[in-house]
């Protein structure tokens, strides 16, 4: 009887770790496609990088320990793989697409860690299903990488208080302060940490352990404390404008604005954790408040803490529906396993929302092996949005033929917006370092950056490039008009925006908007 149990047990083992390595295998599979479909999205020839992946990627070829806006990690990542796969649209991407695997990655793991990999791999697919993945892991922004360090900061802090072992500890210190280098709103994990460990009752045995946690967190800061000692400290200045404490005279409350301005930032973020899911993110966050079970309010408590910050300034300003969501990640593991807990009714639906909310982004990034997209109104619709990723590649091949036909020798680019400059230097042949002459917007990198002024009285061409202005409204004079025309760049049959463009002969004064706002 003792043999024949010891057999039974080992094969329930062994048909367990079959049942637990296709889940991992699942995961990779579903994980790696998704990873392909966007390197294909990125490779369609009408699809150009968004602006401020261009921004990022100048950045790179300026390399300093900070910028004006965002610490210095997004350049850094450029600069190594654009070192790998050249200065292309993957060379920039790829970023992103590592780290949406990174981010499912890490899902999968904390799911394993906290119950089995049945519930890892089903954290993991709706992670992929909310939008907010999509974005971080499609676009190579600051979000990308924030979002992968804050979760692999929360899957190791949770791991060292569990454990209790100084190195889990060491490591979730050490990713943090990578966040921090990612984006300054990493420090919010600081306090989510801290009000846990008062909540489990574990801060007199972890505080030592919590203050080196704390201690590694901010050597993150270093580069931007560098950066902006050196440059009036221009980066708190603009943080204190977004948060509503500077630029500009200060206007009355008006509680009409402000609850608009939540209502927005609310309703922003039910779409960004997907539609379709929503009945089931309901329920199970009324099962979470109900059951208050540790994992689940630690796995809760960075997503509405970072929510609770960043709506309660909604009530102050306008606030970008993108900035709290990359502390959602906990979110998917909670659903992950309260879908694995459920009837086979809801399970069947689940899997149905997260098909759509996988599928419909997989048919709208793939090039159009179908024909589908060939239909107008689908076309149409695929233009408007993609309008901010296209016709920039095709604006700087015009301008290269323009530089050859006009026979243009030691010229120079520039634009009224940083956009537009940044999307120049990307795609122009050679790469350019291009410039923003500012018309009357706040500050901008380009502000700290060497102007154009350099060119004065030197003789060199100077190509204007607008799609705001028709002229440069007194900003700069030049000796002679070489040529103007207004280009028109499309998308298919569409188009998608007038350029003006304006070839000049010799920069005689400049004399740009200086900003005093941030």
């Amino acid at each position: 009887m003792k043999a024949s149990g010891k057999l039974g047990a080992f094969l329930f083992l062994l048909s367990r770790m079959k049942s637990e390595s296709r889940y991992t295998l699942g995961f990779w599979t579903i994980t790696l496609l998704l990873a392909i479909v966007k390197i294909l999205f990125t490779l369609r020839p009408e699809v150009n990088l968004f602006t401020e992946e261009a921004q990022y990627w100048l950045w790179s070829q300026n390399l300093d320990w900070h910028y004006y806006s965002k610490p210095p990690l997004v350049a850094v990542l450029n600069f190594l793989s654009t070192s790998v796969f050249g200065n292309t649209e993957l060379g920039v991407r790829i970023n992103a697409i590592l780290a949406g695997v990174g981010i499912s990655w890490v899902t999968f793991l904390f799911g394993a860690y906290l119950y089995d990999r049945k519930t890892g791999f089903w954290a993991a697919m709706v992670m992929q299903a909310m939008p907010v993945w999509w974005l971080a892991s499609t676009f190579h922004m600051t979000d990308s990488s924030l979002t992968f360090f804050w979760a692999l900061g929360t899957y190791l802090a949770f791991r060292a208080i569990c454990e209790g072992e100084k190195r889990l500890w060491i490591w979730a210190g050490l990713a943090t302060s990578m966040g921090l280098m990612a984006k300054v709103v990493m420090i919010l994990l600081l306090p989510t940490v801290f009000i846990y460990l008062l909540f489990a009752k574990k801060m007199k045995a972890q505080k030592g352990n919590f203050i080196l946690f704390v201690g590694l967190s901010l050597l993150g800061f270093i580069p931007a404390l560098i950066w902006n000692w050196e440059n009036n400290f221009d980066t708190f200045k603009h943080l204190a404008t977004l948060g509503g404490a500077g630029g500009g005279e200060s206007k009355p409350f008006d509680f009409g604005n402000s609850l608009k301005w939540f209502l927005e930032y609310f309703s922003g973020q039910l779409a960004i954790i997907s539609v379709f899911l929503l009945p089931a993110w309901i329920l199970c966050f009324l099962e979470i408040f109900k059951v208050k079970e540790k994992s689940s309010i630690y796995l809760i408590l960075p997503g509405l803490v970072t929510f609770s910050a960043f709506a309660a300034l909604s009530f102050l300003k306008r606030t970008e529906v993108n900035w709290p969501v990359f502390a959602y990640t906990g979110f998917s593991v909670i659903l992950g396993a309260w879908i694995v807990r459920q009837s086979k009714a809801w399970r069947r639906y689940a899997k149905g929302a997260i098909m759509l909310s996988i599928g419909i982004p997989v048919i709208f990034l793939l090039p159009d092996f179908s024909g589908l997209k060939s239909i107008p109104a689908i076309e149409r619709g695929e233009q408007k949005a993609l309008n901010r990723l296209s016709g920039h590649h095709t604006l700087a091949k015009r301008l290269d033929f323009l530089k050859d036909s006009l026979d243009l020798e030691n010229e120079f680019y520039f634009s009224d917006s940083y956009h537009t400059s940044s999307e120049l230097s990307f795609y122009l042949a050679g790469h350019p370092q291009s410039y923003v002459m500012n018309m009357g917007s706040r500050k901008n990198q380009f502000d700290l950056w060497e102007d154009m002024s350099q060119y004065q009285n030197k003789g060199n061409v100077g190509v204007f490039v607008s799609m705001n202005h028709e002229s440069m409204e007194g900003r700069a004079t030049f000796d002679s008009l070489l040529y103007e025309e207004t280009f028109v760049p499309y998308f298919g049959e569409y188009p998608v925006r007038k350029v003006k463009i304006q070839v000049w002969k010799n920069l005689r004064s400049y004399q740009p908007f200086i900003p005093d706002s941030y």
